[in-house]
C-alpha cells in the first residue's frame, strides 16, 4: 500500500506561538516588543523556523495546532513550511491568554464539510479555549474531529480536576448527539488534555465509547509526551472511537501512533536532561520547538486498500 492510501493525522502543542503585538483585550504582553520576554522581530523569526522544522518532520494531511495566538501567525508558519501549503480552520476564543485550538489540512488528501467553535464555559466559572469541531471526508466517508486544550494545572490540581470533568462532560455530549444521527459514526479526538490516558476525565470519555491509543504506552520508560518534575506524561493524545477500529470504512492502521521523539526535540544534557527542548525557559530563550512533543497516527479506508 501506497503512502497516499494513508491518512497522515497528527496533534502537536506548538507552545506560545504568538505574535508581537500586544493585544489589550488579551494577556498577551510578554511575548509583545517591549514585554518582559524582550522579544524581537528575529526571535519571532526563530519560532517560526523551529515550529516549520517540526511540521517538516511530521509531514501531515492533518494536523491538529494548540497554543496559536491568531490567524496571522498560522498564515506566517504556513509560509515558512513550502512542502505544504495547508488550509487553515482557526477561530478566535475567549481565553484570557489569546491562545486558540486550530486545524491546517492538506485538501487534496481531505475534504472539509464543515466546522464550527464549541464554547467551554466551564459550567461559567472561567474563560478558557473553544473546541475546534470539523467534519470532513477522506476518499468519501466521513471523519469527526475535535482539536482538544484541556485546563491546564494551572493554580492547582484540585481545582483543575473540576474544569477538565465539565469540558469531558461537553465533549461526551457532543459525541452523543453524532452518535445519535448515526452509531457508526468514525470520531477522534486530537488534543493536550492536561491529563494522562488513566486519569478520571480522560478514562471518563470511555462512557461514549472512545479511548486514547496512548494508554498502552503507560509505563514504558522514558516514553511520553511532557515531563514534570522529571516524570514523564501522556498529556498529548490520539482518543478514537470504536468506528476508527473495527476495519470498516475508516480505520486506523495497525501499529501506526507514535511520537515524534527525536533527539532534537529533547535537551541531551545538564539538569534539565530528557526534558522536553522548549523555546523559551521563563524569559529565558532556549531556541527549540515547545514543552511538548507531537503525536501522529495513520488511518486508512479500507472500502479502497483492499
Amino acid at each position: 500500500m501506497s503512502s497516499q492510501e494513508y491518512l497522515s493525522i497528527a496533534f502537536w502543542n506548538i507552545e506560545n506561538l504568538f505574535d508581537l503585538v500586544d493585544d489589550p483585550n488579551k494577556n498577551d504582553d510578554e511575548f509583545s516588543i517591549g514585554g518582559r520576554k524582550n522579544v524581537t522581530s528575529e526571535i519571532y523569526d526563530l519560532k517560526i523556523k523551529q515550529s516549520a522544522e517540526v511540521l517538516l518532520d511530521l509531514n501531515a494531511d492533518i494536523l491538529g495546532l494548540c497554543e496559536v495566538e491568531n490567524l496571522s501567525v498560522l498564515q506566517d508558519l504556513n509560509r515558512s513550511f513550502a512542502k505544504r501549503d495547508y488550509d487553515i480552520i482557526h477561530y478566535d476564543s475567549p481565553d484570557e491568554r489569546g491562545i486558540d485550538n486550530v486545524l491546517l489540512y492538506d485538501k487534496s488528501r481531505f475534504k472539509v464539510l464543515n466546522s464550527r467553535p464549541i464554547r467551554n464555559s466551564l459550567n461559567n466559572k472561567d474563560k478558557t479555549r473553544d473546541i475546534l469541531y470539523v467534519l470532513g471526508q477522506f476518499q468519501g466517508d466521513a471523519l469527526h474531529i475535535f482539536v482538544n486544550h484541556w485546563p491546564s494545572n494551572y493554580g492547582g490540581v484540585e481545582q483543575s480536576i473540576p474544569k477538565r470533568a465539565a469540558t469531558a462532560n461537553l465533549i461526551k455530549n457532543e459525541i452523543k448527539k453524532i452518535q445519535s444521527k448515526n452509531a457508526y459514526a468514525e470520531i477522534v479526538l486530537l488534543g493536550d488534555f492536561n491529563e494522562d490516558p488513566d486519569d478520571v476525565n480522560v478514562s471518563s470519555l470511555e462512557e461514549v465509547g472512545l479511548k486514547s491509543l496512548m494508554k498502552p504506552m503507560i509505563g514504558k520508560p522514558n516514553v511520553g509526551t511532557y515531563v514534570y518534575r522529571g516524570k514523564d506524561y501522556f498529556y498529548d493524545q490520539i482518543i478514537i472511537n470504536n468506528g476508527l477500529n473495527d476495519n470498516k470504512n475508516l480505520t486506523v492502521v495497525k501499529n501506526s501512533v507514535y511520537i515524534l521523539d527525536l533527539p532534537k526535540y529533547r535537551q541531551q544534557e545538564g539538569k534539565y536532561k530528557h526534558y522536553p527542548f522548549r523555546f523559551w525557559a521563563g524569559s529565558r530563550l532556549l531556541g527549540g520547538y515547545s514543552d511538548h512533543l507531537a503525536v501522529k497516527f495513520l488511518i486508512k479506508n479500507v472500502n479502497f486498500s483492499n
